[in-house]
């Protein structure tokens, strides 16, 4: 049984209201992020516009900070910026989705800003972003804007995607984009990468780098990120659409070469039922970088031999990827596939060569995890 005197929301409701409101304005006398938080949650018991009205100044005050934030001092950003985003979730979103929509918006465009003036090793700081992305995603289908006024606000948010904050725009906001503002913000992303890129005089053009091979210039830098978000979005966009060949073809023959990449498209060519494509697909990885191959590509091949019919194939693939790397799910998924009393004999062999595997501690963490023969048998 707890004791009476543990530091917890039940014991503390024996204070009684009165004396917990003036605990609570002895803590925040001299502490402005304790009177900002205790401020908010007032706002927000009287309604969602004064809650809305607490937000708005605050996001406006943090819009116009220029500070720089050190990195022993990112985590109380944080905590700001988190009780903000909270905030919009729990007092506005509930009476006034649209408003919450609006609100939340306006906190993603602090993005750019906030991480100029930061220094944030820790990668917390874009986390809250990305988490704000997620609920905007959900705010939009709660409050069911205009397909192509959508595709419109998130097309002028992706252009500026400085910090990669915005990398998940496109997937959360798909449901409510639907196939009309899918298609209508593709649109716009192709125009964007047929427009020139402006080329300032050479008298004029800003040096932000300097390497091996020279200075590197803004607009040059300008150009790779434009590049880097058209080729995102569409990815994005053709990915949402079920457009498979759209994904391949935005994605470079070079990525093509790379485990995960493969393995991406050859699982949506399976899905498509296109089992050839998918061999080809998940086939066309560098074969003299096996070392650094992932599970999620060596899963993948065997789905895909065992889709084709190559059942056998499947099997000594397994087996010796499991022989190279010890991985228990492979032989796990290997021993499901031989018949009975085979996968026993089977199962023995693994377990002598994981005996002598030229790793020791590999080896031991493996044979400390399986469950012993003698186990499986009773």
């Amino acid at each position: 049984m707890a004791s009476k005197k543990a530091l917890n929301a039940k014991n503390l409701e024996t204070l009684g209201a009165a004396r917990l409101a003036e605990i609570m304005i002895e803590i925040a006398e001299g502490d402005a992020e304790a009177k900002r938080h205790l401020r908010l949650e007032l706002a927000g018991a009287h309604s969602s516009s004064a809650a809305t009205s607490e937000i708005r100044k605050r996001l406006s005050i943090i819009a116009r900070s220029r500070s720089f934030v050190e990195w022993d001092k990112i985590g109380k950003l944080i905590k700001d910026l988190e009780l903000q985003r909270s905030a919009i979730i729990r007092h506005v979103s509930k009476d006034d989705p649209a408003e919450a929509m609006e609100l939340m918006w306006r906190f993603v465009a602090l993005a750019s800003s906030v991480f100029e003036r930061s220094d944030d090793g820790s990668g917390q700081l874009i986390d809250v972003f990305h988490t704000a992305v997620d609920d905007l995603g959900e705010l939009a289908v709660a409050a069911n804007p205009e397909p192509e006024e959508l595709a419109d606000q998130v097309y002028n948010t992706l252009i500026k995607n400085d910090y990669g904050q915005y990398d998940y725009l496109i997937s959360s906001m798909t449901t409510s984009l639907g196939d009309k503002g899918l298609n209508y913000l593709k649109k716009r992303i192709v125009t964007l990468s047929d427009e020139p890129v402006p080329k300032p005089d050479p008298g004029d053009r800003e040096i932000v780098s300097w390497g091996s091979g020279g200075p590197g210039y803004a607009d040059e830098y300008g150009e790779r990120r434009r590049e880097s978000t058209v080729n995102l979005a569409l990815l994005e966009i053709a990915d949402a659409l079920g457009d498979v060949d759209g994904f391949i073809a935005h994605t470079s023959a070079t990525a093509r070469t790379v485990p995960a990449v493969a393995a991406d498209i050859a699982g949506r060519l399976m899905e498509a039922g296109r089992l050839d494509e998918a061999w080809a697909a998940v086939d066309a990885v560098d074969k003299d970088k096996q070392g650094w191959i992932p599970f999620e590509w060596e899963n993948m091949k065997i789905k895909v031999l065992v889709a084709l019919g190559r059942e056998e194939e499947a099997k000594q693939f397994q087996w010796a990827f499991f022989e190279r790397s010890l991985n228990a799910s492979h032989l796990r998924s290997y021993l499901k596939r031989l018949p009975d009393f085979d996968d026993m004999e089977a199962e023995e062999i693994a377990l002598e060569h994981a005996l002598h595997y030229s790793s020791v501690h590999q080896s031991l963490e493996f044979l400390m995890a399986w469950p012993s023969l003698t186990k499986q048998r009773s």
